[in-house]
């Protein structure tokens, strides 16, 4: 598929797609189920095949347009941004920002954000354990950005996302799926009892930064909406209250995330079981 992106160019490419996702949505009744039942939760209806199928498209899309984003062919898309004085904000004092996303549309197209004439030094945290095909794509189409990537996990994960911070960088990580040591909590999500990471806003509060919410939404056809939002100004909470600032901080991104997926139901990537009454 790289291969065809790049020779055949985005529209040829995109055409292939089709027998590709046909294919997945007969033999991938796992997340065949976790789409249907998050849909149904989100959207408040049943899936029927056509939705399923436009699932799988979209997301396939995001990962064909990973192709082009890594080779720096912004030029191909229509990216529309909103509330980037909220980035502006987070970046002000100077001491770096997290930018908390999740699997919902694309985190790549946020280096489109310096198209708008600004470089930005961006980090992004991520378990490359878990997708080695994408690790492999970036590392193949563009080292510079693959040397932006940081392992989750770990100490040396730590030291490099504060120095990022301390350079007045962006270090992007995702709030929706924990890593297999990570801290997590429990709070409501479209109704039903989900867990969600702890560990990004843990960091924030640990070193005193902002954080901004983060969604780029894929609309269809070459159009990304990329949505900025002030989430926190990094002031730290006194040592008594910090548990209960953090159930609040993390039922708040469950109830933004709620609404971004009502935005866009077909973004969502989480290909799994994601609350916590499907794991019995």
């Amino acid at each position: 598929m790289m291969g065809a992106a790049l020779t055949l160019g985005r529209p040829a490419a995109r055409a292939l797609l089709y027998p590709i996702c046909v294919y997945f949505l007969f033999a991938s009744w796992t997340a065949h189920r976790a789409i249907a039942r998050f849909r149904e939760r989100a959207i408040g209806c049943p899936a029927g095949w056509a939705d399923l199928l436009r699932h799988y498209y979209a997301f396939a899309a995001t990962i064909l347009d990973r192709v082009y984003f890594l080779r720096c062919r912004f030029d191909l898309f229509d990216i529309r941004f909103h509330g980037l004085e909220a980035l502006e904000h987070g970046l002000a004092k100077g001491c770096g920002c997290i930018l908390l996303g999740a699997h919902l549309g694309s985190f790549e197209v946020v280096r489109a954000v310096g198209l708008l004439g600004r470089q930005l030094d961006v980090m992004v945290v991520m378990d490359e354990h878990n997708a080695p095909l994408m690790r492999d794509l970036t590392e193949t189409l563009n080292p510079t950005v693959a040397a932006t990537v940081i392992q989750a996990g770990g100490v040396e994960a730590m030291l490099q996302v504060k120095e990022c911070l301390e350079r007045g960088g962006i270090v992007g990580m995702m709030g929706d799926r924990a890593t297999s040591r990570e801290q997590t909590m429990e709070c409501p999500f479209f109704g039903h009892k989900a867990r969600f990471p702890t560990g990004a806003l843990r960091l924030a509060s640990l070193l005193g930064v902002p954080v901004v919410l983060f969604f780029g939404l894929y609309r269809g056809g070459n159009r990304y909406d990329v949505y900025f939002e002030s989430f926190s100004d990094g002031v730290h909470a006194p040592h008594d209250l910090q548990e209960a600032v953090l159930q609040r901080d993390i039922q708040r991104y469950a109830g933004r995330l709620e609404e971004a997926c009502r935005l866009a139901p077909d973004n969502w990537f989480n290909f799994y079981e994601f609350w916590d009454d499907e794991a019995h």
